[in-house]
Parts: C-alpha cells; sequence; structure tokens
C-alpha cells in the first residue's frame, strides 16, 4: 500500500508535535504524525524536572544561560546553537502556553521558576513535578484539535527511503542523497506500507532502552539514529551519554526506573551515603548542584569504594507540607513502596537517561540527507555539547521544530513526491523460537551497554563491548533477511546498531571529556581506577 503525506513526521514527543503544529498552520499539504505506540508515549511524558528559559529579567540575562550551558557541555558545545536556544527559548515557552500548556505560577503571577544542578540562576519553568507529562498532554490537545493532522498510532517505521532503495549507490561522503518517505509496519495488516513524503521529519527520541537500566520508557531503542545512520547520514557525539545521577534505587522496577527529578537538588535535597555521611564536597564545590556527569560519576565512585548498590537524596530537613507540594507525584511514589521522603532518606542510582548525540543537524535541522530534518533527542544540533545542561533539552526541541518547519515550509515547493520508489518485499516468516532469541538478544545488548559503556569506562570495557555487538550484529542482519520484519526484530537491530555508534564514538574520543569518562585518559582529580 502506498501513502502520500507532504509533511511525515515520524514519532509523537514534544520536538514531532510542535513541527506538525507549526507547519498544518502554513496550509502547505498533509501532515502524518507517525507514533510507534500511542501519542502519550515519549521521553518527553517522562521529563519531571521542567523546561529551562530566561525569565526573571531582574537577576537572569541570555549570558548567563548561554555560560551555564557552555560550561556544562564541556566547551565542545556549538555556540552558535547554544545562542540560537537560549535567546528563542522565551518563545518557545509562548508557543507551548498557547498550545495549552499550564507551568506553575507564584502569589504574584509570575512564573514559580526552580533552580537545578549547573544553572547559576532561578530559571526552570515547571508544572509541580510532572512538566514532561503536562507538555505532552497539552500538544496531544492541540494535535487531536487540528484537523490537518492525520496521527497514526501503534505504526513502526522502518527505513527511511532514499536512492538505495531506487538501486542507486550511496555512501556518507555524497552530499546529494534525499529522502523520499520511509516504509512503515502496519499494526493492523501487519504489512509494511510505503508512505511517500516531500520532506520527512525524524523525532524518535533517546536511547536509554539499550541500557539494561534507563529513567526512558521501553520504546526509547533509538530508532531514529540507526535508520539514519543506515541510509548513510552523518550521526555524530554517541559517546556522550548522559546517567542521571539520582534514579529510585529499586530493583523490582528496572526498566523504565523511576526519576527522582534534580529540581529536588535545586530545591535543597543533599547527597548522602546510606549512614548519612555526606561526600559531594570531594567531587565539587557545588556539592550536590554539581552538573551530571561529576554528580553521577561521583555516585558511581562512593558506591564502588563502599560496596555498597545505591546512596541516598535527603529531603528530612526540608519542611514537610512544601516537600509534598512541590513533589506530590514523587511522594507518592516513595510511599508506594513505604519510603516517606519527609522522614526518611530516598535511595537512588544513576541511570541512563539522556542522548546528547544523535543525527547531526545545522541551525535549520537539516540532516545530511536532503529533504530530511531531525529534532530532540534523536538529533545533535550542537548544543549539549559534552553534557546537557538540565532542562535545556525540552526547550531544544521546539526551539528546533520551530526551525526545522520555517525551513521547510520555505522550501517545500520544491520538492515533488517519488513515485518510482518500490513496495517492501515483505517475503518470510517469524516462528516462537526466533522472537525468544531476540529478546535474549535485547537482554545481552542491555547488559554489554551497562557493564562496558557506562559512567566509567576503559579502552578494554569498550573493546569487549564492540566485540560482542559485532556477534550480535551479525546473527540479528542474517535473521532480519530471512524473516517477516516486526517491531521487535526492527528494535534489535535499531539498538544493535546504537549500540555500536555509542562504543565505537567513545572508543575514537582519546580523552575524558563530558560525559565520556574513561580510566585510560583520565582528567579528573579522582580518577576511578
Amino acid at each position: 500500500m502506498i501513502r502520500k503525506f507532504d509533511f511525515l513526521i515520524i514519532g509523537s514527543g514534544v520536538a514531532g508535535m510542535s513541527y506538525a503544529l507549526k507547519v498544518a498552520q502554513s496550509g502547505k499539504g498533509k501532515v502524518a504524525l507517525i507514533c510507534k505506540t500511542t501519542i502519550d508515549e515519549a521521553n518527553t511524558d517522562k521529563a519531571q524536572g521542567g523546561v529551562a528559559s530566561v525569565t526573571n529579567l531582574k537577576v537572569d540575562n541570555f549570558e548567563k544561560h548561554i555560560h551555564d550551558t557552555m560550561v556544562a557541555g564541556d566547551y565542545i558545545s556549538d555556540p552558535a546553537a547554544v545562542e540560537q536556544v537560549v535567546k528563542n527559548a522565551p518563545d518557545g515557552i509562548a508557543d507551548l502556553v498557547k498550545w495549552g500548556v499550564n507551568f506553575d505560577k507564584n502569589e504574584a503571577g509570575e512564573f514559580d521558576l526552580h533552580r537545578e544542578g549547573g544553572h547559576s540562576e532561578f530559571r526552570i519553568l515547571h508544572h509541580a513535578d510532572d512538566t514532561g507529562h503536562e507538555i505532552q498532554q497539552g500538544l496531544i490537545r492541540a494535535v487531536r484539535a487540528d484537523k490537518r493532522i492525520t496521527v497514526l498510532e501503534n505504526h513502526f517505521a522502518v527505513e527511511i527511503i532514499t536512492q538505495h532503495h531506487l538501486e542507486k549507490e550511496v555512501n556518507r561522503h555524497m552530499t546529494d542523497i534525499e529522502c523520499y518517505g520511509a516504509y512503515v509496519l502496519d499494526p493492523d495488516t501487519q504489512k509494511i506500507d510505503t508512505f511517500l513524503s516531500r520532506v520527512t521529519l525524524m523525532a524518535t527520541g533517546g536511547t536509554g532502552a539499550v541500557y539494561a537500566t534507563t529513567t526512558n520508557p521501553n520504546i526509547a531503542t533509538g530508532d531514529g539514529i540507526a535508520m539514519v545512520y543506515r541510509a548513510k547520514g552523518i550521526v555524530k557525539d554517541m559517546e556522550f551519554v548522559q546517567f542521571h545521577p539520582t534514579a529510585l534505587y529499586n530493583p523490582s522496577e528496572r526498566h523504565p526506573a523511576y526519576l527522582i527529578t534534580e529540581a529536588m537538588r535545586g530545591y535543597g535535597g543533599i547527597l548522602r551515603l546510606p549512614n548519612g555521611e555526606e561526600f559531594m564536597q570531594k567531587y565539587d564545590k557545588r556539592l550536590s548542584l554539581a552538573p551530571r556527569d561529576i554528580v553521577a560519576r561521583a555516585i558511581d565512585k562512593e558506591m564502588k569504594i563502599h560496596g555498597i548498590d545505591h546512596v541516598c537524596l535527603d529531603v528530612t530537613h526540608k519542611d514537610p507540607e512544601e516537600t509534598k507540594h512541590h513533589f506530590p507525584n514523587i511522594y507518592a511514589k516513595c510511599l508506594s513502596i513505604g519510603i516517606d521522603i519527609t522522614k526518611q532518606y530516598i535511595p537512588v542510582v544513576p541511570c541512563a537517561h539522556y542522548m546528547c548525540g544523535g543525527i547531526k543537524v545545522d541551525l535549520n535541522a537539516c540532516s545530511t540527507i536532503n529533504r530530511l530534518y531531525a529534532v530532540g533527542e534523536c538529533s545533535c544540533t550542537g548544543l549539549h555539547g559534552g553534557n546537557r545542561l538540565a532542562s535545556n533539552s525540552l526547550i531544544e526541541a521546539v526551539v528546533y521544530a520551530d526551525k526545522a518547519a520555517e525551513h521547510s515550509i520555505a522550501h517545500i515547493d520544491e520538492y515533488s513526491f517519488n513515485d518510482q520508489v518500490p513496495e517492501w518485499n515483505d517475503e518470510g516468516t517469524m516462528t516462537n523460537e526466533e522472537k525468544v532469541l531476540i529478546a535474549q538478544d535485547m537482554k545481552e545488548v542491555g547488559q554489554i551497554m551497562s557493564n562496558y559503556v557506562g559512567i566509567v569506562r576503559s579502552d578494554l570495557r569498550l573493546h569487549r563491548a564492540w566485540t560482542r555487538l559485532d556477534i550480535i550484529y551479525e546473527e540479528t542482519e542474517e535473521l532480519f533477511k530471512r524473516v517477516k520484519a516486526s517491531k521487535d526484530i526492527c528494535e534489535l537491530r535499531n539498538m544493535v546498531n546504537v549500540g555500536y555508534l555509542i562504543t565505537r564514538q567513545a572508543i575514537e574520543r582519546k580523552e575524558s571529556r563530558g560525559l565520556h569518562y574513561t580510566v585510560d585518559y583520565p582528567k579528573h582529580a579522582y580518577d576511578q581506577k
């Protein structure tokens, strides 16, 4: 089956929906929003802390936000990308409010701003402790109300379509690769349909599910990054995987792990060992409000020194009612497992959280493949550099969605549908035994990545990961060629591709920088050999 849409959007988080709303308003053509599962399941929905934007001009300014972002990124960030996001953030906030997103306000009617690690001022807009959920729901309502947007839930994009599918040679050095749409698995027919488009946007989110424990939903298997890499697009900075320092330690709930927002440390939470001893003073003068990479490595170090499986976050010294008011969901979640955070420490552990790298894009969100844009966590804009500053990601998605919309609306009339694209060959069968193999390989990828390509790395661990991933890659590609394509086998392919990219680019970086810390090239005083 062949379907045609002028704008094809793959992914339904804040990036995909912001873009959809913008291009739909242009009247330039039909818009399709493809969701891997349901429209409400996305990394956006899990974000607790908030959105960073300079709002209180009495004490804050763009220069401070830019400086904080560059420092957190270990000065690898692209200054132009940083300036673009920071200076356009207020307009992005205005768009979110216009679309129905509510941010908490104080008694004076001004935004109730939080402060998080790495920020020099209070500039985090939030909605209690479920900001991402509020943004997701607000955008869903706006998208559902716009009849120009066709929402296709439980549709899985298998591959993007390029000249390669027209039996033409494509390589990573070419500058004229074009995207003509995507092959998409229909859940009802179990057939792979051909979606032709004039413009395609990749907004598939992150890669956390390639690790054994992550705060991301299970769908975060790096699909967009893997598809673009296979299509010979450029992918960069994949070694910079952000581990959130404080996921709730709950062995019975590993995937996804429950996030304890950084705003809780901004609120005054103190990191301690289970015996009550503070430890951050050994690692950074900013103590518990140091950037995430420093805090995560410090926790990892303390766990190894003391042979413990978690540390603790303490807010027992804060007013109990204020804590419940600011963090109602965290309070309820912890209470459900027998922890009253107003009286007891919260057990926390670092967990795979955010991918700073991804599909390389320019200031207009254009990838290295023509007619293909990438926005949100699957993209690498250069904003985050070596480490993402807390709460910069949601606003990055909104700002770059706007830039992508503006650019694609201006150029879409230059493109036409490519009717020469062949339909997908769906020969093959799948047995229950093969499903078991896929499930086992997925589990093994997670173990390899967590054990060898985690918070602290070494050349030995990275090469061991490479060797093991290569075996799984060969087995998976062989299986993919002889079975009918399914969501499971496609996700496994993508996970292996993403694991390989993280590992390879980690091997290539011969230094400790930002989130990439290796004992073979230590930069920090607290060498963790």
